[in-house]
C-alpha cells in the first residue's frame, strides 16, 4: 500500500506519538488532514496498537472495531458498574500499548472513564491512568458532537459532569491531555472563504459574514447534477428517488453480500443498491488499483450497468467491481504474545451510492467543488452547518437552498469553554 507523504506538521506529530507514552489529541480545522495522519499511524507505527470509534461506520474507516465491541461495554451509561472481563478480554487489552480513537468528539465523559477503568482493571494498575496505556485521539469538537440520551441519561451527566464530552470525563484531570492541532488547510487556499469558515466554526459569524455567505449562495442552483448537502436522511431519499425515477428504463438492483456478523447498522454502503444507466453516484472507496482512478467522495455517472458497473468520472469510464469491506476484531494471540487483528465479517457491495444528494453527516471527511447546501427547517446539531460549508473547496461552489440564518450556526458552551481554556501547540512544533 503507497501512503500519501506527510506533511512536515503531520510528520512532526507522528514523530512525538511514537517516541513518547504521552496521551495526545490530534485536532484541526476541516480539511487539514487528521485523517491522513491516522492512516499513516496506523501502518507504520511500531508499537503494539489497537484503532478504535465509537460508531460502526466509524470503525470501519479507520480499520478498526468500535469501543463497545473491543471493551465488552454494555451500551448507555455505565457510570461506575461494575465491568466483566474474562481472562481473554484481561490479555487483549494487556497487550495494548497504543489506543487510539478516531472521531473522539463523539465519546461521551462517560464512556471515556469507562475506557480508563477497563484498562487500568485489565493489567491491574488501578494508580495509573488508563492502565498505563497511550492514548491518542484524534477529532475536531467543533463539528461532531455526542449524541445525548434521553431523560435519566441526561439527569446521571447533569448530576456528575461538567458536560457530556469526552475532554470533561473525570480522568482527564489526572491524566493530562497534549493537544497538538494541524494548521495547514489541503482543501481550501481562499483567504475569504478560510476566514468564513473559521468564523462558522466558532460561532462568530457577523452580520456582514452572513451576508456574504448568502449573497454568493442566493444563485440559481445548476441543475447539472451538483449534489445536495442536507441535514436529514428524508430529505436525501427523496431527493435521489426523485431523481433516479426521472431517468428512463427500469432499475436495477444490487444487493450486498453479507458474512459473518457484521451489525446492519454499520453497513458501509446500500444492502439494495438500486441504479440506473444515467445514475449520479459517489465512490464510497479509493480506488483500489495503482491507477489512482477514482477517491472516497469522487462523484461520476453510470454509464452501462451489466455483472459490474461501468461509471465516467471526469471524462473517463471505468469498470467497477463490488468491493469487500471487512469488520476486524482484535485479540490476544498467546502463540505470538501479540495484538492480532482479524476478519469477523466481510461485506461485499459496489462501492457506489446514488449522489444527488447526501446527508450532512456523511459528507464528513468529503471534498466538493460545488455543492448545494440544503438547511432545511434549520441546522438542529453542533457543527452542523460548519461541515457542510467546509466540504466545498471555494465559496464560489456554494449554492443555499434558503438564507443561512443565525440559529443555523450552533456551538455547544461547553466546546468553547474548553477550547478556550486549553492551548493547542501548533503541530509543526510537536
Amino acid at each position: 500500500m503507497t501512503l500519501p507523504e506527510l506533511s512536515p506538521e503531520q510528520a512532526a506529530v507522528f514523530a512525538r506519538i511514537e517516541t513518547t507514552m504521552e496521551h495526545v489529541f490530534v485536532t484541526g480545522r476541516a480539511g487539514t488532514g487528521k485523517s491522513t495522519l491516522l492512516e499513516h499511524l496506523s501502518w507504520s507505527t511500531s508499537k503494539s496498537i489497537a484503532i478504535c470509534a465509537p460508531t460502526g461506520v466509524a470503525a470501519l474507516n479507520v480499520g478498526g472495531q468500535t469501543i463497545h465491541s473491543l471493551f465488552r461495554l454494555p451500551i448507555g451509561v455505565i457510570a461506575d458498574h461494575e465491568l466483566q472481563q474474562g481472562p481473554e478480554l484481561r490479555k487483549l487489552l494487556n497487550a495494548i500499548e497504543t489506543l487510539v480513537i478516531d472521531e473522539v468528539s463523539m465519546v461521551s465523559a462517560d464512556l471515556k472513564d469507562a475506557i480508563d477503568r477497563a484498562l487500568r482493571q485489565a493489567p491491574q494498575r488501578p494508580h495509573e491512568p488508563f492502565g498505563g496505556v497511550q492514548l491518542v485521539l484524534f477529532g475536531d469538537p467543533w463539528q461532531l458532537a455526542p449524541v445525548p440520551g434521553e431523560g435519566d441519561e441526561r439527569a446521571y451527566y447533569a448530576d456528575h459532569y461538567r458536560s457530556m464530552w469526552f475532554f470533561d470525563a473525570r480522568v482527564w484531570q489526572e491524566a493530562g491531555l497534549t493537544i497538538y492541532e494541524l494548521g495547514t488547510i489541503h482543501r481550501q487556499h481562499e483567504a475569504e472563504f478560510r476566514q468564513l469558515l473559521t468564523a462558522v466554526r466558532h460561532g462568530a459569524v457577523t452580520a456582514e459574514m452572513a451576508e456574504r455567505l448568502n449573497a454568493v449562495g442566493a444563485r440559481r442552483a445548476p441543475d447539472d447534477g451538483t449534489i445536495t448537502l442536507a441535514t436529514t436522511n428524508a430529505t436525501v431519499a427523496r431527493i435521489n428517488a426523485q431523481a433516479l425515477g426521472r431517468l428512463p428504463g427500469r432499475a436495477l438492483t444490487a444487493r450486498a453480500e453479507v458474512t459473518g456478523d457484521f451489525g446492519a447498522r454499520a453497513y458501509p454502503a446500500d444492502e439494495r443498491l438500486e441504479l440506473k444507466v444515467g445514475a449520479q453516484v459517489m465512490f464510497l472507496r479509493n480506488d483500489a488499483g495503482a491507477e489512482g482512478r477514482w477517491v472516497n467522495g469522487s462523484i461520476g455517472r453510470v454509464v452501462k450497468i451489466a455483472d459490474t458497473v461501468w461509471v465516467e468520472v471526469d471524462g473517463e469510464t471505468h469498470e467497477v467491481h463490488p468491493a469487500t469491506w471487512e469488520r476486524y476484531r482484535y485479540r490476544y494471540s498467546a502463540a505470538t504474545q501479540t495484538l492480532q487483528k482479524d476478519v469477523v465479517a466481510e461485506f461485499l457491495q459496489f462501492p457506489l451510492r446514488l449522489a444527488w444528494a447526501v446527508t450532512v453527516h456523511k459528507s464528513q471527511g468529503k471534498t466538493y467543488d460545488r455543492a448545494i447546501v440544503d438547511l432545511g427547517s434549520g441546522s438542529f446539531a453542533p457543527g452542523q452547518t460548519y461541515v457542510a460549508l467546509s466540504r466545498l473547496t471555494a465559496l464560489d461552489g456554494l449554492y443555499l437552498t434558503r438564507p443561512i440564518r443565525p440559529s443555523d450556526v450552533i456551538v455547544d458552551p461547553a466546546v468553547r469553554a474548553f477550547m478556550g481554556r486549553v492551548s493547542p501547540i501548533p503541530a509543526e512544533r510537536a
